[in-house]
């Protein structure tokens, strides 16, 4: 169930998507102040489970699951966030120049967004991250170089259905520059759409960081990773599944939150909808 009212079905849990997310952002935002020790090595407790003493026990290495957890949590914002900034910007210029100009720079434009889609998302992803070598900065523009085309698409649709109305030819009869045209009278019509791509994107990004951290190509040890937590896990399943359970929960809680979200702001951001 997707409308305004009753968007949460009863019975999937005790805390709303909303809720999680803020819990999630407030976690990444706050976390360097928290009395986390995600690398203190504590060898008696190797690979010991849940308990009073350790929420979500210990790894491995003896260290914290639960911090660990937390310090990823950082991570997957300060990826997800950053990639969908940065592919947005792009994007959005992009797709908006391209349809406002029209003629050769729309027909050049074009040809590059279908460059990219040519080439598998993730696959080109993992290939610029081996390029460019682990870290964060890295897996950012990595991801970033493949997820500006959507927004480039979505946009150039927008700006196309709107450009030829008539608050638009008022303004280009009165003179106004076709920059402050697009910037000023088109994009903001723009807008709904591309935030609700926006959110579903993050969603994504939180797959794609784990994916590349687990492959080895994220962030590298000894700092925590969702992707990374659960590669590490993988060896232990049988005596210990807590290592991947925890990160594999964490990672499906925020995808299945976002989307949620994604589909609660569609509904809301479009005026069609009777609800």
């Amino acid at each position: 169930m997707t409308g305004r009212a009753g968007w949460w079905p009863r019975g999937l849990g005790w805390m709303p998507p909303t809720a999680f997310l803020l819990l999630w952002i407030v976690v990444a935002l706050v976390g360097p102040w928290l009395p986390l020790t995600p690398n203190a090595v504590d060898l008696p407790a190797i690979l010991a489970g849940p308990g009073p003493g350790s929420l979500l026990g210990s790894d491995d290495l003896g260290r914290p699951v639960l911090d660990r957890l937390l310090v990823g949590a950082r991570i997957a914002f300060l990826v997800g966030f950053g990639v969908v900034a940065l592919s947005a910007l792009v994007g959005v210029l992009v797709g908006g120049i391209s349809a406002f100009a029209g003629g050769w720079v729309d027909l050049v434009l074009v040809r590059l967004i279908d460059v990219f889609l040519a080439f598998p998302g993730i696959l080109l992803a993992i290939a610029l991250a081996g390029i460019l070598g682990p870290g964060i900065d890295n897996l950012i523009i990595a991801l970033s170089v493949t997820g500006w085309v959507g927004y480039a698409r979505l946009t150039r649709a927008q700006i196309l259905a709107l450009k030829e109305r008539d608050h638009v030819t008022a303004a280009r009869a009165l003179g106004v520059g076709p920059g402050r045209i697009l910037f000023r009278h088109l994009l903001p019509l723009a807008l709904a759409p591309l935030i609700v791509e926006a959110t579903f994107g993050i969603a994504g990004v939180v797959v794609a960081e784990a994916g590349l951290s687990f492959l080895g190509l994220g962030v590298q040890p000894p700092q925590a990773s969702w992707g990374s937590m659960i590669r590490d896990g993988v060896s232990y399943m049988l005596v210990a599944p807590h290592l991947v359970i925890a990160p594999g929960v964490a990672i499906a809680w925020v995808v299945f939150s976002v989307n949620l979200l994604g589909d609660r702001l569609r509904d809301w951001l479009d005026v069609r909808h009777p609800g």
